[in-house]
């Protein structure tokens, strides 16, 4: 029986055409416990996508998850009077934020984000002031990102952005959400006495929503 013919696992084998004995998976297999269904918890994108942008299309850089979209720019500066720049990206947490999540958000913003973009999101942190600048980490509290909604953030953090590498096999989907939901906490905590939250026509601030 030892000197049977038979396949074995990552060892060459003449009776395929790649020389190979290890199968590759059928097209579309996925693996146990890893069906995405949810299009807006795991990929933080709206169920039917609505871009009507006429800026140019960027591809998510290298680093990104397969199913990262390609993202519309802008053409004209962020403004409440203008369009949404990111018309697929969900404005609303798919799971109640509870004070347990805020402070799994804060704990992960602290680990994987303020070291670029500092501890309360002005891009201050201290790899930026070491020379990690050109371009440098973006700040939460600029009108674009205080306007965007929480998708994006979500889109960013599992995708990459600029010079930002995606953060996919570090922070798992929840955490990713949570971590969002610190920034938003973050970019209220930094606003001036009196003023109210900038956020685009049609958003929902709300920490979580019932499906």
């Amino acid at each position: 029986m030892q000197d049977q013919p038979k396949a074995i696992a990552y060892r060459e084998n003449k009776f395929y055409k790649d020389g190979t004995g290890s199968r590759p998976l059928v097209e579309g297999t996925v693996p146990r416990g890893y069906l995405r269904e949810d299009r807006e918890l795991y990929l933080g994108k709206k169920l039917t996508a609505t871009s009507s942008q006429t800026g140019p299309l960027m591809t998510q850089p290298a680093g990104g998850q397969s199913t990262a979209p390609q993202t519309q720019l802008p053409t004209s500066p962020v403004n409440q009077a203008s369009a949404n720049p990111y018309p697929d990206d969900v404005d609303t947490f798919p799971f109640a934020i509870t004070k347990d999540d805020m402070k799994r958000g804060e704990e992960r913003y602290n680990i994987y984000c303020s070291v670029c973009h500092g501890m309360t999101g002005y891009g201050d942190g201290m790899i930026a002031r070491r020379g990690f600048n050109k371009p440098a980490p973006a700040n939460y509290h600029q009108d674009r990102l205080r306007q965007a909604p929480v998708g994006h953030f979500f889109d960013v953090m599992t995708n990459g952005w600029g010079a930002m590498p995606s953060y996919a096999s570090q922070v798992s989907v929840e955490d990713r959400w949570r971590i969002a939901a610190y920034i938003r906490a973050l970019q209220v905590s930094q606003m001036k006495p009196g003023s109210s939250p900038t956020v685009t026509e049609g958003s929902n601030t709300q920490a979580g929503k019932t499906k």
